[in-house]
C-alpha cells in the first residue's frame, strides 16, 4: 500500500479589484485587465525527484545477501534518496520509538511520572530494565526510556498497554497519515518476522516519515518532541548502524530493530554540524529463519545514502 500523505487544502488567493478612474469612451477601448495568477503559479512547489543509487545499493544487497530497504530525506530541500522504499519489512524493535510518540502525544508532560505496575509474568525476552522494577513498577517516562533507549520489550509491552493495545497505536499513526505500517501484535510474538506476514510490518518511506512527524513535526509539543528526541540521542544500542554511518561531527539520534530471518533495522534523525536534519530508515532482510544479520550493511547504506545527498 502506498504512502498517504495528507494533502494542505488548497491556499484561496483573493482578487484584488483596482479602483475604477473612468469609464472608457466608445473611442477608446477598455484596457485588458491584468492576468489572473494561474493555478500553477500558486500551487506549492513541488518535491524533487529522488536521487538514485541503485547500483551502490544493490552492490551491497549482493555483498551481503540480504534484502536492502533505504529511504532518506534532507528536511531542509525535500530531496530524498530511495531504494525500495515502499517494500514491506517487519519492523521489529523501531516501532518502539513511534509508540512512545504516540503515547507522549496523549500524555501531558507531567503525568509521564505516573506509575505503571507490572508482574513477572508481564516479562518477555530482552527486558534488562523492567526486570529490574517488577515490585516498585515503573513511570510513563522510565517506560519509555527502556523502550527507546535499551529496546526493553516488556517496557514497549506497557506503552502499547498504555496507549489500548497495538490496534491503538495503529489508529494513532493513521492520525499523522500513515496508513502503510501495520500494528497488530506485541512482543514476543510481533518480533517473528516472517517473510510474507504483512502483520508488525512498515516500510522505510513510511517509517521514515513517522518518524519526522514525532521527532520534527507539530505533532508534538516542543517539550515532548526534546523528550522524545534527547531519549533517541542517548540511545545504547546504535553505535554500529546510522552513527557508523554518517561523517564525523554529525550528531544522531535513532531507534534500532533486530528480528528473525536476519532482519536488522535503523531508523533515526542525523544532523550535519551545518544544515537540516536528514531523516532516514534503512531496513533490512533474510529468508532463512536462522539466518543472522550484519550490522555493517546498515551501515554502509546509510554512507551511500548521506553521500548522495550531502557530496
Amino acid at each position: 500500500m502506498p504512502w498517504s500523505r495528507r494533502v494542505p487544502l488548497a491556499v484561496l488567493v483573493p482578487v484584488v479589484l483596482a479602483p475604477l478612474t473612468g469609464c472608457p469612451s466608445p473611442d477608446r477601448p477598455a484596457e485588458p485587465a491584468s492576468p489572473t495568477p494561474s493555478a500553477q503559479a500558486t500551487r506549492p512547489a513541488e518535491p524533487p525527484p529522488p536521487l538514485r543509487a541503485d547500483t551502490e545499493f544493490t552492490r551491497l544487497e549482493q555483498e551481503f545477501d540480504a534484502r536492502l530497504g533505504v529511504y532518506a530525506l534532507d528536511t531542509g530541500t525535500d530531496q530524498a534518496v530511495e531504494f525500495q522504499a515502499d517494500e514491506r519489512f517487519a519492523y521489529c524493535s523501531t516501532f518502539k520509538v513511534l509508540a512512545f510518540g504516540a503515547v507522549l502525544d496523549r500524555t501531558p508532560v507531567e503525568e509521564l511520572d505516573r506509575v505503571v505496575t507490572f508482574s513477572e509474568a508481564d516479562l518477555v525476552f530482552h527486558s534488562p530494565i523492567t526486570q529490574e522494577h517488577v515490585s516498585s513498577g515503573m513511570t510513563l517516562h522510565e517506560a519509555g526510556d527502556a523502550a527507546l533507549r535499551h529496546s526493553d520489550n516488556t517496557a514497549s509491552n506497557l506503552l502499547l498497554k498504555e496507549l489500548g493495545g497495538p490496534e491503538a497505536l495503529d489508529a494513532a499513526l493513521e492520525e499523522i497519515g500513515d496508513d502503510v505500517t501495520s500494528v497488530d501484535r506485541t512482543a514476543p510474538e510481533m518480533a517473528e518476522a516472517v517473510p510474507g506476514d504483512g502483520r508488525d510490518t512498515s516500510t522505510p518511506r513510511a517509517m521514515a516519515t513517522s518518524l519526522r512527524e514525532f521527532a520534527l513535526g507539530d505533532v508534538l509539543s516542543e517539550d515532548e518532541r526534546d523528550i522524545l528526541v534527547g531519549m533517541m540521542r542517548a540511545n545504547t544500542t546504535g553505535e554500529e548502524l546510522i552513527r557508523a554511518g554518517v561523517p564525523e561531527g554529525w550528531e544522531v539520534g535513532d531507534k534500532t530493530g533486530a528480528c528473525g530471518y536476519g532482519t536488522r533495522h535503523d531508523i533515526g534523525v542525523a544532523w550535519p554540524p551545518e544544515g537540516d536534519p536528514i531523516v532516514l530508515a534503512v531496513m533490512s532482510g533474510r529468508d532463512e529463519a536462522g539466518a543472522g544479520y550484519d550490522d555493517a550493511l546498515v551501515a554502509q547504506a546509510t554512507r551511500v545514502a548521506v553521500e548522495a545527498l550531502a557530496p
